[in-house]
């Protein structure tokens, strides 16, 4: 009795976990949440909510840092409602397939035959004159083969169908989308990511985490270097694309791996990603005189809407010159204190300053670069990949017609789930081609019969 009883609770809580409202409200809230993860800034630090979500006064709802903190929106896809979101709604999918989508697509699959009813029901029926020959089972069979459709037939019956895989496509529709929610779990259980801002030249390992799933591992053994960074400019010196050249060495000192990275054009190695995500200039190396190197910070600061970055050099009390670049075109501008442009040049030229021999040696830049590993991807591709071509399937029409031979007619019928135009001409051609070869065949026979009496 108790095992009935569970058994009669478990499965209402599957007919309501399969319901379709309650499908489409979890893909709702799922999207909505998905939206505000791309409108909310992601991972970003405390301070930087505090700045662009104050507190305000207003009557009206506004998202605030204190709910973006409370409800985890700040890394909206690694919280665990998000997650038991995706896991109910993958387990709605996986119920409705099975108690919904297979036993259709079985019922699609079973041969239903018509045999002789007075119904009014039928839809299409070919009666041409009392011969026999008007009836014939070949003429029929013969224009549902033209009309692609699969026959099967018993006694007087006859069932034909096309567009089977319109009705299989749905399942893997179903079976698509579950693919792409398990590899959204893990992604999250078994991915990492990493930020580091790294300069040219340098050598770095993975530290600066920013997210970590449960079961991720660290890439221990690896390191890299910066062997270069460069800018590449539009014509109206807007930035084009900025490039980090980088050399892996993994377990000993030898590169395994070396590249040229930009935007969208990432990085692998062992299914470690190292993506091209930011730049600063953080210093400049400057000779002075002959063997006297000093190493000044540059500041970003923002002259006439435009960014630059500079530094000052003290020359004698009360006076100073600012070092000032634009981009890194190797142009430096020397500029007083109150503004002046006093001269331009570049990096390694020699100038001099109150009789002192005065060079900028190079620039100090840093690369920043986004190192992730995410195995959930490959298995995110696969399933919108299945979606995609079921999807394409779907649309294919199912189409079932059922044939009666009678004594002196053919009684027929047929449905579509879609595409009606396309199946009428299906019967437009089914019946030119039956009263065709069936003419045809009328003809022949009286010949033959001539020829005997003959």
């Amino acid at each position: 009795m108790k095992f009935l009883i569970l058994k009669n609770l478990l499965w209402s809580f599957l007919k309501k976990l399969a319901n379709l409202n309650f499908s489409i409200f979890i893909l709702l809230f799922i999207t909505i949440f998905s939206i505000l993860g791309s409108l909310i800034e992601q991972d970003q630090s405390l301070s930087y909510y505090k700045t662009y979500y104050p507190i305000s006064g207003s009557k009206f709802f506004t998202i605030t840092w204190r709910w973006i903190y409370f409800f985890g929106l700040d890394h909206v896809y690694q919280t665990w409602w998000f997650i038991l979101t995706l896991v109910i709604f993958m387990l709605s999918l996986t119920v409705c397939t099975f108690s919904t989508q297979l036993p259709s697509f079985k019922n699609a699959r079973r041969w239903k035959f018509m045999f002789y009813t007075q119904s009014k029901n039928h839809k299409y029926s070919f009666s041409e004159n009392n011969s026999l020959y008007c009836n014939s089972l070949t003429n029929i069979v013969y224009s549902l083969i033209i009309s692609n459709f699969f026959i099967f037939h018993k006694k007087h019956s006859i069932y034909a169908y096309k567009g089977l895989y319109g009705r299989i496509a749905p399942l893997f529709v179903h079976f698509g989308i579950i693919i792409i929610l398990l590899g959204s779990i893990v992604s999250f259980f078994s991915g990492f990511v990493s930020q580091e801002m790294i300069p040219s030249g340098e050598i770095f390992h993975v530290k600066n985490i920013v997210h970590s799933g449960f079961y991720s591992k660290l890439p221990i053994d690896l390191y890299g270097r910066i062997e270069n960074f460069d800018i590449s400019y539009n014509t109206n010196n807007s930035i084009k694309q900025f490039f980090s050249k980088i050399s892996l060495f993994y377990r000993s000192r030898k590169v395994v791996k070396s590249k040229i990275i930009s935007v969208n054009f990432p990085l692998v190695f062992r299914n470690i990603a190292f993506y091209q995500t930011d730049w600063q200039i953080n210093a400049l190396r400057i000779k002075l005189g002959f063997n006297k190197l000093i190493q000044k910070k540059l500041i970003k600061a923002n002259i006439n809407n435009k960014s630059c970055w500079l530094c000052n050099l003290p020359i004698n009390e009360g006076k100073q010159i600012f070092f000032v670049l634009f981009d890194l075109d190797n142009s430096i501008f020397l500029c007083s204190s109150s503004g002046i442009i006093l001269n331009k040049v570049s990096v390694h030229e020699n100038f001099y300053i109150n009789n002192v021999s005065v060079s900028v040696k190079n620039l100090i830049v840093s690369t920043g670069l986004q190192i992730k590993i995410d195995l959930g991807i490959y298995v995110v591709y696969l399933g919108f990949f299945i979606v995609i071509v079921s999807t394409s399937f779907s649309y294919l029409s199912y189409s079932q017609i059922w044939v009666y031979i009678g004594s002196q007619n053919l009684q027929l019928m047929g449905s579509t789930n879609r595409a009606i135009l396309f199946f009428e001409e299906d019967i437009s051609t089914i019946n030119f081609y039956y009263n065709y070869y069936t003419s045809n065949l009328n003809v022949e026979l009286d010949d033959l019969f001539d020829k005997i009496l003959r």
